[in-house]
């Protein structure tokens, strides 16, 4: 049963699309020079942030307010803006900040809208690669390449035996753990790279994902991408994956109760 109208659905993921194409204007207009960097942590650790992470935020947060000023917004920089709506707009202005910081192509801007809580409309603008993707229904996700748009399917037929596996513990996971899981160390062959991961995952061009210690915004604009492309998503627990933390995506359900079981040795 559909969350939103259909109707709900086109303007909404209309917004989306619009939005990512001033993103990516935006980003070559006032954003393609020197940068600095900060450190969140000071000292307890490196999670960098850059005054481009907050030049998007402040511009996604414009672009909402104008088209919808009594949503609720939750971004990564800026916190929570707060109403009595029952849509908000969760935000990660830069997903995959070191990776811009270095220069790899690979970071995005990831927006989701929720309904009640639940991600019902995402979208992933790479300006770099020039590309974004972006669902329009539960059924039914989309990349758009150099303007060109395709349907994008997960590969449904992947088997363990065969799989794409691309994994990123992000320091989560002690040596010791990751000893526990001897069959998933070895099949990672394929590099991670943030939210693109999740992507290509959606794509079909790799076939499971995992992941430690997603914020929601990393996750949930990713959620109904991957939902409407066909693939499963949840966290280690096999809890929803909208509580973020450790996620896996699997493109079919064998796979994904598979990589569960194995992971049941270092899930708390």
């Amino acid at each position: 049963m559909s969350i939103l109208k259909s109707s709900d659905y086109k303007v909404y993921s209309k917004f989306l699309e619009t939005l990512a194409h001033k993103l990516t204007k935006f980003y070559y207009s006032n954003l393609n020079k020197p940068f600095y960097v900060s450190n969140k942590l000071k000292g307890r650790g490196y999670d960098p942030v850059t005054n481009f992470d907050k030049a998007f935020e402040k511009f996604i947060r414009k672009e909402i307010k104008k088209k919808y000023p009594n949503h609720q917004v939750i971004g990564e920089e800026f916190g929570q803006k707060k109403t009595k709506s029952d849509f908000s707009w969760i935000i990660d202005p830069i997903d995959g900040t070191r990776s811009f910081v270095i220069g790899n192509p690979t970071w995005s801007n990831l927006i989701s809208l929720n309904y009640k809580g639940n991600p019902v409309l995402g979208l992933a603008n790479f300006p770099v690669l020039k590309k974004y993707y972006y669902n329009v229904s539960e059924k039914l996700s989309y990349v758009n390449e150099n303007g060109k748009r395709k349907k994008i399917k997960v590969n449904s037929k992947a088997k363990f035996f065969d799989m794409k596996l691309s994994a990123a513990f992000h320091g989560s996971l002690t040596l010791k753990q990751q000893s526990k899981i001897p069959s998933i160390l070895k099949r990672m062959q394929f590099p991670c790279a943030d939210a693109l991961s999740y992507s290509h995952f959606a794509e079909g061009k790799i076939d499971v994902v995992l992941q430690c210690s997603n914020k929601i915004w990393d996750i949930h604009a990713l959620i109904p991408i991957i939902k409407a492309a066909g693939g499963i998503v949840s966290t280690w627990k096999n809890e929803n994956a909208k509580k973020a933390g450790n996620i896996i995506c699997s493109s079919n359900k064998i796979l994904h109760n598979k990589i569960l079981k194995i992971l049941k040795p270092i899930v708390k």
